[in-house]
């Protein structure tokens, strides 16, 4: 969950390690970092963690014992910004797939080049390696929400007209030479979970990213996460299918494959509708921001968690900082005193 805890070179902050270790207290069964650039290119907002260089060694060892010692697996999820990497933060003119202007941002984008395309790819490989030495279960690659994957990914962002581009195989490229770094670089045992947004309005589609995902499994991919932002809607394809998005990824997946759904959960009931829908596993970031001790509250068949509005002085005793507080006052509605 973004929260702009960390360093400004990247290192994780004491604030950031004890509101994770809270949540890996709290029965969690997997702890995700919040989004960590793999190059300094790639920094999307201020107090963003980073994993790329090895000064951030040290302390990503020091999470990694403590969410082991309290019986959690642990994940970083890494990525890069691509056009969403202001030159405010890195210093240079933000780069991705194709050139691109999006709303938000504060420069249209240039196209990279070839060799840098396989140079960043290298660089999610180096990345996963520094986690694993640091003592993490595995690594999130971060392809969702619009950020540099993703960019590729969609038929708006990515108009190449090379080997990264035009159709899923090209566009999916980048991607998989990510996965093939990855796997290169680090043990049989690291888990390698893929995250996506199965429709985006950069251009992904839902049938794309169902092909994206068959075509995962078989570059080594251990878990599928599909970030749904509502996990009890239809999708936004226009077919008159009924199915849930996640259902229509699990009947089209092999059972092996494993699938974390995300998305509106807050209730023990609505976990246990998307695990009925065909997840595998869960995830939520709200509920888990609210409540520290979320996943061990879990068992009695009725949690139903107090929802937002959140006062403040509720969030700094569940290990929010006072900067992921105020992070948190721009979500609409979250926090007592913030956004309406």
């Amino acid at each position: 969950m973004t929260n702009k805890q960390s360093e400004e070179d990247g290192t994780l902050s004491d604030a950031e390690i004890s509101w994770l270790l809270r949540r890996a207290e709290g029965g969690f069964g997997i702890v995700t970092t919040a989004a960590s650039h793999v190059h300094p290119s790639g920094k999307s907002w201020e107090g963003e963690m980073g994993v790329w260089g090895d000064h951030h060694v040290p302390r990503l060892k020091e999470l990694a014992s403590g969410i082991r010692d309290r019986g959690a697996l642990s994940l970083v999820q890494i990525f890069h910004g691509g056009l969403r990497a202001p030159r405010s933060l890195t210093g240079q003119q933000p780069v991705s797939a194709s050139v691109n202007l999006e709303k938000g941002v504060e420069e249209e984008c240039r196209e990279l080049a070839d060799s840098e395309i396989a140079e960043l790819a290298q660089s999610f490989g180096e990345a996963a390696e520094r986690c694993e030495r640091s003592g993490f279960d595995g690594i999130e690659v971060h392809g969702a929400h619009g950020y540099l994957i993703c960019q590729f990914l969609g038929t708006r962002t990515n108009r190449r007209e090379d080997r990264w581009g035009g159709d899923l195989e090209g566009r999916s490229l980048f991607l998989k030479e990510i996965i093939r770094e990855i796997r290169s670089r680090t043990s049989d045992g690291f888990i390698v979970c893929v995250r996506i947004s199965p429709e985006h309005d950069v251009g992904v589609t839902l049938s794309d990213s169902i092909d994206l995902s068959l075509m995962m499994r078989d570059w080594g991919v251990d878990i599928l996460h599909i970030s749904c932002w509502d996990a009890f809607a239809r999708p936004q394809d226009g077919s008159d299918d009924p199915r849930t998005i996640t259902r229509r990824f699990r009947d089209l997946l092999p059972d092996e494959f494993p699938i974390i759904s995300t998305g509106s959960i807050w209730t023990e009931s609505d976990a246990e509708f998307v695990l009925g829908e065909g997840a595998d596993l869960i995830g939520v970031a709200r509920a888990g921001i609210a409540h520290a001790d979320w996943a061990a509250r879990l068992g009695s068949g009725d949690y139903e968690p107090e929802r937002p509005p959140f006062t403040p002085e509720h969030l700094i005793s569940e290990g929010l900082s006072q900067v992921f507080v105020d992070y948190m006052r721009r979500w609409k509605g979250f926090v007592t005193d913030g956004r309406e």
